[in-house]
């Protein structure tokens, strides 16, 4: 009767979770989210233990799951000071929840499965491809395999010259050095900004071995995997890249080069941000300024003392952000550029979009089309509602709200002033930001199918 009353009960939870199971199971895309929201239950249980807390007596349910969020979404916004507030072991927990945030929870789900079968089943290989954009299935166990070497070897170059620079300025601790070094490198090649200073890098904005190594780790962590790919394994020549490796690095470098012109211009001599520091101090300064808020999210000047002209610079940069399937978010180069492209085809009268000697297809136009404006609709209601729940200006809640959802981390200093039901805010606009928009594109690519009829056209007027 046991033996029976267990099998029913099988049979009872089985029928109640099959066609959950069988939705996830036929749309992996699904599975992504579901990824995240374990990470951020794991680690803001891991941030509510005491030993996580230099002081155990300090401290809530809201600061472990805003941290949690802010990692898990590698976006850097914290309500608490990071240097201060959490313990070595708390640190690590960060550290740890960055890295799976970055690498991608379903990327690492598919590792360990590669690990112990050898192989990957279909769905594995399906959940794979959702996070990593990967387009060939029979590509996949490669991809995943150069994404976890890639990494490493990236994170722990970077971590090496940083831990040498931070011993030789403080050479009586060198267990600090390591530690600031390896935590330092992940969260900049991870584009999540979080740091070991109260003052983020407010403090280093002059030091070239610190700023230079930090800025190369953020700008390949914002490139993606497959253009890292592409590069590493194609012959060299621009002429064989794809277009989203074109677009991805020619729009890098005009975004980096821009970005650090404009900003340069505004803040060189103003004594608030860059205009105490050397001229090579300012070079660095304009370097950080245009590298950084490419979802990056270290602060190497106050932002709240910044010009309007530069907040506005870091807004468009913020919104725009990386490369596809990278650890960068925002709404992504690719997709700016397609919507650019877009129009300028328009404006010179030609039916195709094209890029080089490829034309763009009106699917892909469409998916652009709408990222943009969902990242346009999450950004004006985040910050409506921050409107309505605070009392900051519309420059600091719309810079904080673009910062959160493009999952970038500087601030203006108001983050930490939030209340509750602001900061909620904010975590959704994180969550959405680096689920969202991955699981909305990828949705859209999948929905997509080709009708057998159409219908009559007709042409509204326009502008």
């Amino acid at each position: 009767m046991r033996v029976q009353g267990s099998h029913d009960a099988a049979q009872v939870i089985s029928a109640l979770t099959g066609p959950v199971r069988k939705a996830l199971l036929n749309n992996p895309v699904r599975l992504v989210p579901l990824g995240f929201l374990a990470a951020i239950a794991f680690g803001t249980l891991m941030l509510l233990l005491p030993i996580s807390r230099v002081d155990p007596e300090v401290g809530g349910f809201m600061p472990a799951l805003f941290t949690a969020v802010s990692a898990v979404c590698v976006t850097g916004l914290v309500t608490v000071d990071t240097a201060t507030y959490w313990t070595e072991i708390g640190q690590g927990f960060i550290l740890l929840l960055i890295q799976v945030g970055g690498f991608g929870i379903m990327t690492l789900s598919s590792l360990l499965a590669l690990l112990v079968r050898k192989q990957l089943g279909l769905r594995t290989q399906l959940v794979a491809a959702s996070e990593t954009q990967a387009i060939n299935l029979g590509d996949v166990r490669r991809i995943l395999v150069f994404v976890a070497k890639t990494t490493f070897a990236i994170e722990s170059a970077i971590a090496l010259v940083l831990t040498v620079r931070f011993w030789v300025v403080n050479p009586s601790d060198p267990a600090g050095a390591i530690w600031g070094g390896v935590f330092h490198s992940i969260s900049a090649f991870n584009n999540a900004g979080f740091a070991l200073y109260s003052d983020s890098l407010i403090s280093h904005a002059g030091d070239p071995w610190i700023m230079v190594p930090l800025c190369v780790a953020v700008v390949l962590g914002g490139l993606g995997f497959p253009v890292i790919y592409e590069l590493l394994r194609g012959n060299g020549s621009k002429k064989s890249w794809s277009v989203h490796t074109t677009l991805t690095l020619w729009g890098s470098v005009g975004l980096l080069v821009i970005g650090a012109l404009l900003l340069g211009l505004f803040e060189w001599n103003r004594p608030e941000t860059l205009g105490n520091l050397s001229p090579g101090g300012k070079a660095l300064g304009m370097m950080g300024l245009s590298v950084f808020p490419r979802t990056a999210g270290f602060n190497n000047i106050d932002y709240g003392q910044a010009s309007s002209e530069s907040l506005l610079v870091t807004e468009v940069l913020m919104f725009i952000g990386g490369g596809s399937a990278s650890t960068a978010g925002g709404i992504k180069i690719g997709t700016f550029l397609v919507l650019a492209f877009a129009v300028w085809s328009e404006a010179r009268g030609h039916e195709q979009i094209t890029v080089g000697r490829r034309a763009i297809g009106t699917v892909i136009q469409r998916q652009a089309l709408s990222v943009a404006l969902l990242g346009v609709g999450a950004v004006v209601a985040g910050s409506l509602l921050l409107l309505v729940l605070t009392e900051h200006s519309l420059e600091e809640v719309l810079f904080e709200c673009i910062s959160a959802f493009a999952t970038v981390g500087v601030s203006m200093g108001i983050t930490a002033d939030l209340s509750t039901g602001a900061q909620l805010v904010i975590i959704s606009l994180m969550f959405i930001g680096r689920v969202g928009i991955v699981s909305a594109a990828a949705a859209l690519a999948l929905s997509h199918r080709r009708l057998l009829f159409k219908l009559p056209e007709e042409q509204p007027v326009i502008g």
